[in-house]
């Protein structure tokens, strides 16, 4: 097992280092600048397009500049902003349909219950997890007036409360555990989807809203947690290949995987989006971001030629483009 024996450089090093490998600094002094406000390591994740494919040590393709580089840390940041505002009402929707399902089903305490758990849930956890929660010394304004005002109920709080208190995770967690039918069948009418692949969807989200509150790179990521794709899906799905050419100018044998990629989750969400937010426009906003970054690698997010013809996308991108698809 070697050593790590890398030293740490200066921003005047770190640009030295760059220009050896071919990087053009047309401002130097806002190179500087933009690495002492975002660091050389995270920037340098988005130096990987720009490298030549053909050569083992890493050089830039000629003419290569700096604010290549940055413009593409700025879509990736831009298009994880749009993730979030998505998938904040996707959760919400979430949230209101495991509240107002199992508490018209079970009662107020209806999470208490363990028989409307699968018997893998880990629903000892939960009971402690809220119980921490009422007892914390900071808490929610809702939580103190419970405790106070309701002495003999349980420690735990009502649905309603539990479910602001718990995270995305372990709402997808309990929602991906509920057992019995009349409940999980109420929720994926709501949403228009079987139980199991909401599961699947909801707990995919949940990671990748963490990676986006996380300012993680989205652009160019294998997902180790994808949605998984719809055994009877709809005539306008999409078509989500297994494969696609990497890049169009390389050797068609490299490849990716659109399903393990960013471009199947853009799909999920549109498609929840559709039911939760039916008059929003995100769809078309993610066209705009799109087509204002138009040298970012599509093939990297796993979007598959010929994606703007798919019936999923087609009103965002005639709305944004004028019909011209």
């Amino acid at each position: 097992m070697s050593e790590y024996t890398k030293q740490a450089l200066s921003a005047d090093e770190h640009i030295a280092k760059l220009k050896e490998r071919g990087l053009s600094f047309p401002d130097e002094a806002r190179a500087r600048h933009y690495l002492a406000n975002i660091s050389y390591f995270r920037l340098s994740a988005y130096t990987r397009p720009y490298y030549r494919p053909d050569q083992s040590e890493h050089r830039f393709l000629p003419h290569t500049r700096f604010d290549d580089v940055l413009a593409l840390y700025v879509f990736d940041r831009e298009l994880r902003l749009l993730l979030s505002d998505a998938i904040e009402r996707l959760e919400v929707a979430l949230r209101a349909q495991l509240t107002n399902t199992l508490a018209e089903h079970h009662g107020p305490y209806a999470h208490l219950n363990p028989t409307i758990f699968d018997t893998r849930y880990n629903h000892p956890w939960l009971l402690e997890k809220l119980r921490e929660e009422a007892q914390a010394r900071e808490v929610e304004s809702f939580i103190a007036h419970y405790r106070e005002k309701y002495t003999a109920a349980p420690v735990q709080p009502p649905l309603w409360m539990a479910m602001e208190l718990l995270t995305f995770k372990a709402i997808s967690t309990l929602f991906a555990n509920l057992r019995q039918e009349n409940d999980t069948k109420r929720i994926s009418q709501h949403f228009g989807w079987p139980h199991k692949v909401l599961t699947s969807w909801f707990r995919s989200l949940s990671d990748l809203r963490n990676l986006c509150a996380h300012h993680m790179r989205v652009w160019n990521r294998e997902f180790g947690s994808r949605p998984v794709m719809p055994r009877k899906a709809p005539a306008d799905w999409p078509k989500v290949p297994d494969a696609i050419p990497r890049c169009a100018h390389l050797d068609v044998t490299q490849t990716i995987n659109p399903q393990r990629r960013l471009y199947l989750q853009l799909v999920v969400i549109e498609s929840l989006m559709q039911v939760v937010c039916p008059e929003s426009r995100w769809a078309e906003r993610l066209v705009q971001l799109l087509d204002a970054h138009p040298r970012v690698s599509r093939p990297h997010m796993g979007f598959p030629p010929g994606w703007e013809n798919e019936a999923l996308w087609q009103k965002a991108v005639r709305a944004v483009r004028g019909g011209m698809v």
